[in-house]
């Protein structure tokens, strides 16, 4: 007889970190870029982007909103689940947060990384940096608990349904002589060619270029569904 499996005691939230204040913009910027060499001033030039906003990333707002909304979740669903966060570049670091994980009896961990669809910097050095971290402890003599990764989720209707909604919303506050021939625009962050080239396979594909792909498809999922909520189908595009 087959022994049933072990369940999870806990989730990590694993994200990629933000500067909190003006002071942060710097360092975090070292953490981010740290073994390619680039000069200190490069860093304060680009961190001007982060001063325009205070010197405050929205992203660790939006992580502590869904720490927040994941432990409701779980409390109304009787899940007993505790909810971890861990970045990559600024605190809470990953591996501190498994230290804590672990001193908490933590052992059998699921990860849920914020990042929703397959590239080095969106996948892989997730994957690199859960490796050094749990090879941190190890070295400190602790016990090394097993961490599983959840998918990509780019696809998931959870993920898909709220731009499905947004785009019927802004559709609706159009002009009705215009409204049926707008045309979509899907907008995401680019990433070298090389890299997007190389991103990894996609289930059922064997080579890589999984980063454009990926986007490729949850915009046709949005406008297919999308045309099935209007009846009109709007002619779009993935652009950067």
């Amino acid at each position: 007889m087959t022994p049933a499996p072990h369940p999870y005691d806990a989730l990590l939230l694993f994200s990629f970190g933000g500067p909190e204040g003006p002071d942060d913009v710097v360092p975090f910027l070292e953490n981010v870029t740290r073994g390619r060499g680039i000069p200190k001033e490069r860093l304060k030039e680009v961190g001007q982007h982060y001063f325009l906003f205070g010197g405050v990333s929205p992203i660790n707002d939006q992580n502590r909103a869904l720490l927040d909304a994941l432990r409701k979740d779980f409390a109304e669903h009787g899940l007993d689940l505790p909810v971890y966060w861990g970045n990559r570049n600024w605190a809470p670091y990953l591996t501190d947060t498994l230290r804590e994980m672990v001193a908490d009896g933590r052992r059998r961990i699921l990860v849920l990384a914020t990042s929703a669809y397959a590239s080095y910097s969106g996948c892989r050095q997730y994957r690199e940096n859960l490796a050094d971290a749990l090879a941190t402890l190890e070295a400190e003599g602790l016990e090394v608990p097993r961490v599983d990764k959840l998918r990509h989720y780019f696809n998931h209707p959870g993920f898909v349904q709220p731009m499905v909604d947004g785009v019927v919303a802004s559709l609706a506050e159009l002009p009705e002589d215009v409204r049926d021939h707008a045309h979509l625009a899907f907008t995401t962050h680019s990433i070298p060619t090389a890299s997007a080239d190389t991103s990894g396979p996609v289930e059922g594909h064997g080579d890589g270029g999984a980063y454009v792909r990926q986007h490729l498809e949850v915009a046709r999922l949005v406008a297919d569904a999308v045309r099935e909520r209007t009846g009109v189908e709007h002619p779009w595009q993935l652009v950067y």
